[in-house]
């Protein structure tokens, strides 16, 4: 008999904010554990919501064992733990800071109301067993998030902005404000070329969905079949990437305790499809490649789909990838997405358009249009240097204007 043990700690602070007030705080300190017993190929899960001890814990996960959740294979060794952590805010500066940010934005902009919220997260994951794995993982982040509305508007809302940080820069969040703000009072054509720019993780939902390696065997991925064949452009290359710059409240290891070396694993690299992600049930039933992209399930089985995806930044900042061109900045969008053939809408509500860096306004409503070959294929211009606007990556990538 083998045992393991998955731990979640969260303490989760908030101040709330509602029509350029503080309304609320809020505090919760949240605790998860997974006991799990190994015997005879099978697995038995326990899962608790607050204190429990490890014999009783354990006691219960060994009771379960009559379930027969088939887990036959090898739990993991190793010995390793990160902190993150740059800064904690006790919960009476969460409150200074959140009241005197508001105040200033608003003193600057007083035609905005502005709700949201000042959130800081402090996440520990853990995971032990009998092989002796001993890891753990801390971060404490923040995030200011607004949503703004013009007092001449007719909409509940105009847009939005947030900011994270680990430790806490005013001057970032009023630099954003300010573009954000001030950018809205002008109007501005859309350009003959569009570049699109946005933080890129929601393009990345259906390309991760097509590496799923099981998706994959079984041929309903968009990528079945095509593991060696280049498929997107040349300076496109895409890794699971779990080090400390590229994470955020994530632990650096998966569900069954596997860490990739240097932490970091390619999927796509100069346009050639490498791998598909399966952690150990996935990879042992249709042969690939075990890849380490188990989910922490805390009650039941480890399951398949645990990637951070981060795609490959140029050398070049945000405005030397534009060459003295303008880009389109999405705000405020919703409806459309991904169909099944990999092509892709997303009406968009308020956009500005920028040098890279700064609005020069804001731009009528629109609908951008694209598809997963060609947003990473021909018309993926880059991942900048630099983090402008957004106060992280920002991808450029050309799309057209059309109709849903």
């Amino acid at each position: 008999m083998m045992r393991e043990k998955y731990t979640l700690r969260a303490v989760i602070s908030a101040v709330g904010i509602e029509e350029n007030k503080i309304h609320a705080f809020n505090r919760r300190n949240e605790q998860y554990f997974s006991f799990r017993v190994q015997e005879d190929g099978c697995l038995g899960v326990h899962f608790q919501i607050g204190e429990m001890g490890d014999e009783e814990g354990y006691a219960r996960a060994r009771k379960n064992l009559v379930l027969k959740r088939p887990y036959p294979f090898t739990l993991e060794t190793g010995r390793r733990s990160r902190d993150m952590t740059e800064r904690v805010l006790t919960d009476r500066e969460l409150m200074e800071i959140a009241g005197e940010a508001l105040d200033h934005v608003h003193s600057l902009h007083p035609d905005f109301t502005l709700n949201g919220g000042f959130v800081q997260s402090i996440v520990y994951s853990g995971q032990e067993n009998d092989r002796g794995l001993e890891y753990s993982n801390r971060d404490c982040t923040t995030e200011f998030r607004f949503s703004f509305r013009h007092r001449d508007s007719r909409d509940l809302t105009d847009g939005g902005f947030s900011i994270g940080q680990r430790d806490f820069d005013a001057r970032k969040l009023y630099a954003m404000a300010d573009n954000y703000l001030a950018g809205f009072g002008a109007e501005r054509d859309l350009p003959d070329e569009i570049i699109v720019q946005m933080q890129y993780y929601d393009l990345l939902g259906l390309l991760a969905g097509s590496l799923n390696a099981e998706s994959m065997c079984l041929g309903t991925s968009l990528l079945s079949g095509r593991i060696g064949e280049k498929v997107f452009a040349d300076h496109f290359s895409l890794a699971h990437d779990v080090s400390e710059q590229e994470c955020w409240n994530t632990p650096f290891f998966d569900g069954e305790g596997v860490v990739q070396k240097g932490d970091r694993l390619p999927y796509i690299e100069n346009g050639v499809v490498l791998r598909g992600y399966a952690d150990k049930r996935i990879a042992a039933r249709y042969g690939v490649e075990h890849t380490g992209s188990a989910w922490r399930t805390h009650s039941d089985i480890p399951n398949n789909g645990n990637v951070n995806l981060r795609i490959q930044r140029s050398d070049r900042t945000i405005r030397e990838l534009l060459n003295g061109r303008l880009s389109v900045v999405p705000v405020r969008y919703s409806g459309g997405g991904f169909n099944e053939k990999g092509e892709w809408v997303m009406p968009v509500q308020l956009a500005y358009l920028c040098d890279g860096e700064h609005f020069w306004g804001r731009l009528p409503e629109f609908t951008l249009v694209s598809s997963m070959f060609d947003m990473f294929g021909n018309d993926f211009i880059g991942v900048g240097s630099d983090n402008p606007v957004f106060n992280d990556k920002s991808i450029l990538v050309r799309m057209r204007t059309g109709r849903i």
